[in-house]
């Protein structure tokens, strides 16, 4: 049900049933490592290529999620999933193997809650029973495509993010579990004419505050309203400036927020300004908030993955970079 101007209201019941969380090794050095389901302990996944190693990640997190589940391939109706790479190519290399339908997307970083909000549509019309939202990326994948391949060896501004090296999987249905899906704002393309796409911080951070405004506005809540909003990997440039930005608008965010790019890596891991990436969001949300919400320590809390809709040719035209925020509500349910 459209709620507000851009929000979506669940009012039929969408819920996650499982989910799977499968990293990198450099993620399970983390202070997450106990929420994730499996971790590689070499940076090549088990793959003879990056991009075989990120296919990978994802694969291994769809089985390992159909698994919990107890549920078949063949019982989908659908699976949603995007990554970062052209052509969205391990999304669609994995999908080939699995016996469903297929929508790919690309949200950049904010992929992960772009196709759980498309996923929880589906499941809300009563057109799908069954559908897995998911998202990955690989930090030797996205280097390469987006800055220097990491041979290079280029040195990185404080302002730089790496690439978290994950994947994220959730299934949803219609069936009461622990988790629901209560709503989702859509974000607006918003570019503030930032052009270093070594600062992706600060080139999101508008579009995560225009999200969550709009989001507070369409349902009428404040942010006292919710135990947790969780930005996607705005890191630590961009995190004081969503803050001020909501702030502005009449929201204080200050007590309550958090970034998954803070969350994912040590500071003392070498990881400049954080994590950033689609697996970013999608193993912070699918692993840790999920089990903070089964155990009750989280109540109601707003997921705003971000993302930086760029591309490596149009940074070589002196192009600025439009970024898009998705936010979804996940709160403890009843069963």
């Amino acid at each position: 049900m459209k709620q507000g101007k851009q929000s979506w209201f669940f009012q039929r019941g969408v819920y996650i049933n499982e989910t799977a969380t499968v990293t990198g090794p450099k993620e399970y050095e983390g202070p997450l490592a106990s929420t994730f389901d499996y971790a590689y302990s070499k940076l090549h996944c088990d793959g003879d290529t990056w991009e075989q190693a990120e296919q990978n990640l994802l694969r291994k997190a769809t089985t390992i999620c159909l698994d919990k589940a107890g549920l078949r391939e063949d019982a989908l109706d659908l699976m949603i999933s995007g990554d970062l790479l052209n052509q969205n190519v391990t999304s669609n290399y994995v999908a080939r193997d699995i016996s469903t339908s297929f929508l790919g997307v690309f949200g950049a970083c904010s992929t992960s809650m772009e196709t759980l909000a498309m996923a929880s549509a589906l499941i809300n019309s009563q057109d799908s029973h069954y559908v897995l939202a998911a998202a990955s990326s690989h930090y030797a994948t996205a280097e390469r495509q987006f800055r220097y391949p990491t041979e290079y060896g280029g040195q990185k501004p404080d302002t730089a993010t790496s690439t978290v090296t994950g994947s994220g999987v959730a299934l949803l249905s219609s069936q009461p579990s622990h988790i629901q899906v209560e709503a989702a704002t859509i974000g607006q393309v918003i570019d503030y004419g930032t052009n270093d796409p070594l600062d992706m911080g600060s080139a999101m951070a508008p579009a995560a505050a225009n999200t969550i405004v709009q989001h507070f506005q369409d349902f009428n809540r404040q942010p006292s309203d919710y135990d947790l909003i969780l930005t996607g990997d705005l890191s630590s440039v961009g995190t004081p400036i969503v803050k001020k930005l909501t702030y502005q608008s009449g929201y204080d965010i200050e007590g309550i927020h958090n970034d998954s790019g803070l969350m994912v890596y040590h500071h003392d891991q070498q990881i400049f300004a954080g994590g950033s990436g689609c697996a970013a969001s999608a193993i912070v949300t699918y692993g840790h908030v999920i089990q903070q919400l089964k155990q009750g320590t989280l109540r109601q809390v707003l997921i705003v993955a971000t993302g930086a809709l760029l591309n490596p040719i149009m940074m070589q035209q002196k192009e600025t970079i439009p970024c898009i925020a998705h936010a979804v509500v996940l709160k403890r349910g009843d069963a």
